[in-house]
């Protein structure tokens, strides 16, 4: 389509497109399809112009205020998402699709939102502070590479060149101060695929050499054994007191491997697409079987929701660039897909399976970040491999003990359960960033009723105020614990990261136990009562059963805390004093104990983490001053 066409519809006042014009643009917009995955690429194209046509309704239009024209505002946040000017991409991309003349309004709005976040170095800041994190200028940089790159015939022959001199100006300070070891590896990862993408929109060979550098650079962020790509601390080398490195599945499987997947098959890397492969698969064992990503373990999982990371990408590119070599990882481009369909509501994308039941609402920034993956997906839909669901998930047919050792992380499967188990001390910076560890119980999922028990920061926390989105009502950890208050100072393991664990899967029964402390924030073990306790998860096949046990004298009211994963509207029943039921669509959840069970009392029944966007029924088992033992078990019935 020639540029000036779309400029002189943007002419044409409020009466819209007249029809036969309307019918010239839809043939415009067509193309060849691709005979491939043509289930998974409706999923993808309807789910992007869903959220498009959600970003557009909160879209501000007013040409004569160029401090709001083309911003997102956010239905939930009180900042401004300045990376907003992303969708420029998602918007370009679907005024090509459809021909619909709303999307390229919206998108050049979107991108000319930016003079309220220009700096004079080229890079654009993270908020209108002007002096607010300017890293970033990585995603808005690749954004407006991509749209000019793919649809630059959609723009005037002024807008085209200025908005490339934009692009030259972020290139410059991105060449200019991006090393590897700027900031968290996402930074100079997602670098290796930006300069390379911009070096050849620009026609820069300098952008595209430092790409390479970078891109060899890289490898050596990669663990050992199982190569899982880390540097997610600071500073990104950092190791932690059991010698552990940082890593974040989030970040990793939503940002940083896409970028590497896209450089390494636009440069024909062989030695990179060989680690990626490996790496891609080792990720590939934390997504559960509905699609969600098991990142309770991950040092930012302060911005864990159980799709992912709050301001990521997603997912699909880096795995379904990848099928051809692992047919699995093509499964897990559409299950994540799925999963995003399903929390997406009124066009936008919430931050958690259970925003909707608990009235939460979403925060824009998932949405314009994810719908730029789903267009990069749909750009080089003639390029991919087949992709389809019939490879399963290494999760779903799993069955005993996989270790991790870099995260001194257990993942466990019998029967349809599966499991977590972790005493991952690395931690994000230093300060109270605590994700889940102590030997804790940081996953819990059945295959017939899905996710029961997931991980929340010990204490939630604003760690990027502009990226979160505070806690509603009491902050109430997730992670299922043993817990104790002395002097109104709360002790519990989930704070001890000198726990350590063992394992074993013997006459058809996985065990794993942890031995833990109770400590408090400041990493100080409770005194003059008990202390050390002992934690043994059983796995058999029909039954998950929990036992906390202690020898030391208990003086305090200690107690075994399981939050139950249940959105509100689910029954729950208490048919004797030992026994909570849940009464979930798919079964009964049976939850049993050697001790009467109670259920916090919180507003509403249910409480809400933001990590990782989910409700939950507090249920509480308590010790006894003779019964130094907990015993849980969980049965689906």
């Amino acid at each position: 389509m020639e540029r000036k066409a779309f400029i002189q519809l943007s002419t044409i006042g409020g009466i819209g497109l007249t029809l036969p014009m309307a019918s010239w643009l839809n043939s415009c917009a067509q193309k060849t399809e691709p005979t491939h995955s043509a289930e998974f690429r409706k999923l993808a194209f309807d789910l992007l112009k869903d959220w498009c046509d959600g970003l557009i309704r909160v879209q501000v239009i007013d040409p004569s205020d160029t401090k709001v024209h083309g911003m997102l505002k956010c239905p939930a946040c009180d900042v401004v998402h300045a990376r907003s000017m992303d969708a420029v991409y998602p918007f370009l991309h679907m005024a090509k699709a459809t021909g619909e003349k709303k999307y390229l309004d919206a998108g050049i709005a979107a991108f000319e939102w930016e003079s309220n976040v220009s700096l004079p170095d080229g890079s654009w800041s993270n908020g209108l502070d002007p002096k607010s994190w300017n890293g970033t200028t990585i995603f808005g940089a690749i954004a407006l590479a991509e749209a000019l790159h793919y649809y630059g015939d959609l723009l005037d022959d002024a807008r085209h060149q200025r908005w490339k001199d934009r692009l030259g100006k972020a290139a410059e300070f991105i060449y200019q101060r991006f090393t590897i070891s700027f900031t968290n590896i996402n930074y100079p990862a997602t670098a290796v695929y930006g300069l390379n993408l911009i070096g050849r929109v620009l026609d820069n060979e300098s952008y595209i050499a430092r790409s390479k550098e970078l891109a060899e650079e890289v490898k050596a962020f990669f663990t050992e054994p199982n190569q899982l790509l880390f540097g997610e601390g600071k500073p990104s080398d950092k190791r932690s007191a059991k010698g552990l490195p940082a890593v974040d599945l989030g970040y990793n499987v939503e940002e940083s491997m896409n970028s590497l997947v896209m450089y390494a098959l636009q440069a024909n890397d062989e030695d990179l697409l060989n680690l990626i492969t490996r790496s891609l698969n080792s990720h590939l064992e934390f997504m559960l079987p509905d699609g969600g990503w098991d990142n309770s373990w991950g040092t930012r999982q302060f911005k864990w929701t159980y799709w992912g990371s709050r301001t990521t990408d997603g997912c699909q590119p880096a795995f379904g660039m990848m099928a051809h070599k692992n047919p699995s990882l093509g499964t897990a481009a559409v299950k994540s897909t799925e999963l995003l369909r399903r929390c997406t509501a009124d066009g936008l994308l919430h931050g958690g399976i259970h925003y909707l039941s608990h009235g939460i609402k979403p925060c824009v920034h998932h949405t314009f970040s994810h719908s730029k993956n789903l267009a990069a997906m749909l750009d080089h839909w003639d390029h991919l491999p087949e992709i389809n669901t019939t490879a399963p998930l290494p999760r779903t047919i799993a069955d005993g003990i996989k270790y991790f050792a870099e995260l001194d992380t257990n993942l466990f499967a019998r029967g349809d359960w599966r499991g977590t188990v972790t005493a991952y001390d690395a931690i994000y910076k230093d300060g109270h960033y605590r994700q889940a560890t102590g030997g804790a119980l940081s996953v819990l999922y059945h295959n017939k009723v899905g996710l029961l028990c997931a991980a929340s920061m010990a204490i939630y926390k604003l760690v990027e105020p502009y990226n979160q989105q505070p806690n509603p009502g009491e902050d109430f950890a997730f992670t299922p614990r043993v817990e104790t208050f002395k002097d109104d100072v709360w002790y519990s393991n989930i704070f001890d990261r000198t726990a350590t664990m063992t394992s074993e899967d013997a006459e058809g029964e996985i065990k794993s136990r942890a031995k833990a402390q109770l400590k408090n924030e400041e990493n100080e073990a409770v005194t003059e009562t008990a202390s050390d306790f002992e934690l043994n998860y059983t796995c058999a096949k029909d039954v998950m059963r929990i036992t906390a046990q202690t020898s030391q004298s208990i003086k305090e009211k200690t107690a075994f805390v399981l939050p139950i994963i249940s959105p509100t509207g689910e029954q729950v029943a208490q048919p004797n004093p030992n026994e909570i039921t849940v009464q979930k669509p798919e079964g009964l959840v049976s939850i049993k104990a050697n001790v009467p069970l109670a259920i916090k009392e919180i507003p509403g029944e249910r409480t809400f983490n933001m990590v990782p966007g989910a409700e939950a029924l507090p249920i509480m088992a308590f010790f006894e001053e003779t019964a130094k033992a907990v015993e849980i078990s969980i049965e689906v019935l």
